[in-house]
């Protein structure tokens, strides 16, 4: 271990390859960890919906890993009988190791950087790990970002807590290792590594992470496809944004988007907080209660159980009739906020993408039946419908944008995916997905102690003392009487001592020689250097955080403002530091508002 302290000591000297190194590591492992969660769960649904239940599951153009074909009699009942199972296993292992664990995962990892100094419990990736698995190959209607993003971020954490790394350099690994996941599991690697930055506020990024993030997140990516092929998960046609008069459907999808939007989150949260939270049931049992509702959906719609993920390629290639996907995607928001609400484990990333690509497909389809010429590739609009609907729900348009074209290599569309995932986002402000996202990071505890430092760190003595204003000085061969004269004119309390060639020799603070100065018989026998407390001082271009510490250790008021030969030249208040704090809060406030 000594060894490898003296590494990170080097490292740390070394800021740009002490994130190359540690990206590199926390890619590793986020991406081996990507792949043992996908073969896990590509084998666990093949075994349960295809050998045990006879069903035959779809899947997207680029994901298909069992390529077993069985011949088994359909046996619908599992259907409803393997989400309850799943939600049952899923809620003893979770609540018994790592409650923790519980939903959707990145909500936990948003909250473990904001408020927990990035600390994950290094049990949580195991226990997240397994739960997501059986709750996904057994039906949960959930995605898989969740469980991936709090892999990566758990790993990330531990290191950074192995090293003894500041708490800073361990929030920064906590969001390459979400990164990681995120990029290697949906095969995006720039997509990865903006969502990790973007998810944690709703109108900002975490900008210094983004380096290790993007490293993190393309070693990921190259192990995972090195693995499993470098194919995206959705097959389109080429299709390109040519035609702007297509752009008003597309205002379209952004408007449809909105109210879909809003029932989805209020409909997850609504559930949780007003069913699920208030059953008298131990809660080891809820996800499996969740899971009695998702079978009975399952029962007659098996498209909305798991991922989903084939029923959107269906949707890309315009294989859906509208109405049908008006009803999965309302059945999908039911599903999802009964898996996850419950108390089960998976991600919302997934059925976000489905719910989006359903309410696009609408669109798109009707956009094509009215306006023939206009709309000639209706599965277009399940693409862009995939990233707005996220966008909108999640404050991540960046990622969202960058995501759904790596998945899908739709890169023609960007022009209608950033004009749709915009009107999507403007109009859904008042509600968000992810309840620990905070605004920006003045608003982030992982950055509160920063932004005080930084705002008085903008500023500089000589921004709030005004030169040339007249300062009372005192000569070091004072008497207390001519002192007493001169204290009974002025209102000053604090006077800078100085000597012949008016340097600054140290500070006479009046609180602290108050009974001395009404002593009559001491009038003409002390001076004022022998009252001078030491020399506190600063200078023109200190900046106000450098001079508010001074004022703390010494308990002045008022301080001297000296130039290089430490002649004084001005006198800096403590309360025009404060009021230069205040408008400069005000004046952010005010940017903010507008």
């Amino acid at each position: 271990m000594g060894l490898i302290f003296k590494l990170r000591d080097r490292l740390n000297r070394q800021a740009a390859l002490k994130w190359v190194i540690y990206g590199t590591i926390v890619g590793i492992v986020s991406g081996l960890g990507a792949v043992t969660f996908f073969y896990c769960l590509e084998w666990g649904k093949f075994y349960l919906f295809e050998y045990l239940a006879g069903y035959k599951l779809t899947h997207p153009a680029g994901e298909h890993l069992v390529n077993i074909e069985v011949v088994r009699p359909f046996k619908r009942w599992l259907l409803f009988v393997l989400p309850v199972v799943g939600g049952l296993l899923s809620g003893l292992i979770v609540y018994t190791w790592a409650p923790e664990a519980e939903g959707h995962g990145t909500d936990a990892m948003i909250d473990s950087f904001h408020n927990r100094n990035g600390y994950v419990r290094w049990r949580v990736p195991y226990v997240k790990s397994l739960a997501s698995v059986i709750t996904l190959a057994t039906g949960g209607s959930a995605g898989r970002e969740g469980p991936i993003a709090q892999i990566g971020s758990g790993f990330g954490s531990w290191l950074a807590q192995v090293l003894g790394l500041s708490i800073k350099d361990r929030r920064i690994l906590l969001l390459a290792g979400c990164a990681g996941g995120l990029g290697a599991i949906f095969r995006a690697p720039l997509g990865g590594a903006l969502t990790a930055v973007e998810v944690l506020y709703r109108e900002d990024f975490e900008s210094e992470a983004i380096v290790p993030c993007v490293i993190s997140s393309v070693v990921a990516y190259s192990i995972f496809t090195i693995i499993f092929g470098h194919k995206p998960i959705f097959e389109t046609p080429p299709v390109y944004f040519t035609n702007p008069l297509e752009l008003l459907t597309y205002l379209v999808l952004g408007l449809a988007c909105v109210p879909f939007g809003y029932i989805y989150v209020k409909t997850f949260y609504g559930l949780r907080d007003r069913v699920f939270r208030l059953m008298p049931l131990k809660r080891h049992l809820k996800p499996a209660l969740g899971g009695v509702f998702v079978g009975l959906i399952g029962l007659w719609f098996p498209q909305v159980l798991s991922g989903g993920y084939g029923t959107i390629q269906k949707a890309l290639c315009g294989h859906l009739t509208a109405g049908f996907m008006v009803v999965l995607a309302l059945l999908k928001i039911v599903a999802t906020s009964c898996t996850i609400s419950s108390g089960g484990s998976g991600g919302v990333f997934g059925p976000s993408l489905y719910i989006g690509a359903m309410v696009g497909g609408v669109v798109g389809q009707l956009g094509q039946q009215f306006f023939p010429n206009v709309v000639t590739h209706p599965g277009a609009f399940s693409l862009v419908g995939m990233g707005a609907f996220f966008a909108g729900v999640a404050k991540a348009p960046l990622g969202a944008l960058m995501m759904v074209s790596e998945m899908t290599q739709g890169y023609g569309l960007l022009v209608p995916l950033m004009f749709t995932s915009t009107i999507a986002i403007i109009l859904s402000q008042k509600w968000h997905l992810y309840e620990k996202q905070v605004l920006n990071k003045f608003h982030s505890p992982a950055h509160r102690a920063e932004t005080v430092v930084n705002v008085l760190h903008g500023l500089h003595v000589g921004d709030v003392c005004p030169k040339g204003r007249a300062v009372t000085i005192l000569p070091m061969d004072m008497t207390l009487g001519e002192l007493k004269r001169l204290v009974a004119r002025t209102r000053d309390s604090f006077f800078p001592v100085v000597d012949q060639d008016f340097r600054l020799r140290g500070v006479l603070a009046v609180p602290s020689v108050r009974n001395l100065i009404f002593e009559d018989d001491l009038s003409d026998l002390l001076v004022v250097a022998e009252l001078v407390s030491p020399p506190v001082s600063v200078k023109w271009n200190e900046t106000l955080d450098q001079a508010l510490v001074k004022f703390l250790r010494s308990g002045y008021y008022h301080l001297p403002v000296v130039n290089d030969e430490g002649e004084v030249e001005g006198v800096l208040k403590l309360d025009e530091l404060v009021s230069a704090y205040h408008e400069e809060m005000e004046r952010i406030k005010g940017e903010e508002t507008f």
